[in-house]
């Protein structure tokens, strides 16, 4: 079968096009038959490097989500899964494939209304930023700015927080503040923080970190509190819990959030009912485009230049 490894980290050229022979499934696992991918900014960050001290080595084979139909189940998995349409999570990687191996405990069956194209643009982004949300204990009437908004965790933050309050976002261009308006933000700044905006919030929900990050600390309210759910701008400068010393006395507070610190039933029960929620058409997938798995390079290289709104979905 066809998959995507990361020959050699750094530029997206270093990812290729490779063969692998039919996964054989185990105890506990479901084959899928891949329907669709989502290039995730995670999958992003590994490619660069920016993770190779977490022990990511030449030959990794990126993705953590894919949509498809099972074909297979391993001993201990109920026959019934034969044939369903399913979202999976297939870890820190080995999504990029043609046929994907996984965890019954990680599948979660797709409602009729809903394609594997969309399934994989919110499988992992609306949880997240559910969740996020809920760590930062935002509340109705509270402003929120959703920092890197044009991704797909970054869209789910938009719809969900704008049914409590105030939404703010940071993105690189008019026309992309417009979309995110159609979708529930009410200002739009752009990335360095500049624009049509509230001058602090309560909270902050951010996939970017990197240099600029101590700046939007000091965008806090008075009690505001900041959850990291992603480093696509790089890591923070290491200095950067110096922002809130200084800041003391208004109480501020900076958290990271990973949904592996969350239940898998409590995840998936979540996961469950946005998907729901999509297929009636009550959220959004916003599908930047559609390509197929042997251009994973080209998806990537966009998320580079920073040419994606939503998310890129690759297909076998």
């Amino acid at each position: 079968m066809k998959a995507i490894s990361i020959q050699a980290f750094g530029d997206a050229d270093g990812m290729q096009v490779i063969d692998l022979a039919e996964p054989a499934v185990r105890a506990g696992q479901v084959l899928i038959r891949t329907e669709a991918v989502g290039v995730g900014g995670v999958d992003a960050v590994i490619r660069r490097g920016t993770l190779n001290s977490y022990g990511f080595e030449s030959g990794f084979i990126p993705g953590s989500e894919v949509a498809g139909v099972v074909t297979q189940v391993g001993v201990g998995v109920e026959e019934s899964w034969i044939g369903r349409r399913v979202w999976a999570f297939t870890g820190t990687g080995g999504g990029y494939v043609e046929q994907a191996l996984v965890q019954v405990e990680n599948v979660v069956a797709l409602p009729g209304g809903l394609s594997s194209v969309d399934a994989v643009t919110l499988g992992s982004a609306a949880p997240v930023a559910h969740f996020a949300l809920e760590q930062a204990r935002f509340a109705a009437g509270e402003s929120v700015l959703v920092r890197g908004a044009a991704g797909s965790i970054g869209i789910a933050a938009v719809e969900l927080a704008s049914r409590k309050g105030s939404v703010t976002v940071t993105t690189s261009s008019s026309t992309r503040g417009e979309r995110l308006r159609d979708l529930g933000a009410t200002h739009v700044l752009d990335r360095g923080g500049n624009g049509d905006g509230p001058e602090a919030f309560d909270v902050i929900i951010d996939i970017v970190a990197g240099d600029a990050l101590p700046m939007f600390i000091e965008r806090l309210a008075p009690n505001g509190r900041l959850v990291l759910v992603g480093i696509v701008g790089g890591p923070p400068p290491q200095d950067f819990g110096t922002t809130l010393m200084t800041s003391f006395q208004r109480s501020l507070s900076v958290g990271t959030f990973s949904l592996d610190t969350v239940p898998i039933v409590v995840r998936d029960s979540v996961r469950a009912e946005y998907f729901d929620a999509a297929a009636r058409g009550e959220l959004h997938a916003v599908v930047d485009d559609v390509l197929p798995l042997e251009r994973a390079a080209e998806a990537h290289q966009r998320m580079d230049d920073g040419q994606v709104f939503g998310r890129i979905v690759l297909t076998p």
